[in-house]
């Protein structure tokens, strides 16, 4: 994103935004931030038009930044807007960590898992068929039953699913000879 552009997000003036990164050129190493050529800012401004191009002075182009230098911005910045971001930016973190230390349990594997460990006690318990009496015969058919039914359903999750957007339909019209 531009510098202007950030500006505005970031509820700042552009040339406060230039300072606070000229202050902290530490922070933003050429994979966070860099500045575009005079061909890339004329390249880009007759694209579309901008206003601000017009107020921007001649020798001074524009930085571009990365999603690393967005994240960094916001911490040297000090709108209201920026620190709620950073702050945004910290529980995401936190909250990644969190899942890479605690995943979530994959419910149906779980339960297939304590399907099959019950199935093999009861199995252990009774290993004569005749021993079974009615009652467990019909309980091991229901756990059956819904083992069977999870199966379906991991396997209807797992169907690859049709890619979506310009180039699908594309590929789409071309396979089915609209095009």
């Amino acid at each position: 994103m531009l510098d202007f552009d950030l500006a505005a997000i970031y509820k700042v003036e552009t040339r406060v935004l230039n300072q606070a990164v000229k202050r902290n050129m530490r922070r933003f190493p050429d994979d966070f931030m860099f500045q575009l050529t005079k061909t890339e800012w004329e390249n880009i401004s007759s694209q579309f038009v901008m206003t601000s191009r017009a107020k921007r002075p001649k020798s001074a182009y524009p930085f571009a930044f990365t999603e690393h230098g967005v994240t960094m911005l916001s911490t040297v910045l000090r709108s209201d807007v920026a620190i709620d971001a950073s702050i945004l930016v910290v529980r995401a973190f936190v909250a990644v960590r969190q899942l890479i230390y605690n995943p979530p349990i994959n419910e149906v594997k779980e339960l297939q898992y304590q399907v099959r460990r019950l199935k093999e006690y009861v199995e252990e318990i009774f290993t004569d068929q005749n021993d079974i009496n009615e009652d467990t015969r019909i309980q091991l058919a229901i756990i059956n039953e819904s083992l069977a039914e999870l199966q379906a359903k991991k396997k209807e999750a797992e169907k690859p699913r049709l890619p979506i957007g310009f180039h699908a339909i594309q590929e789409r019209r071309k396979n089915e000879g609209t095009d």
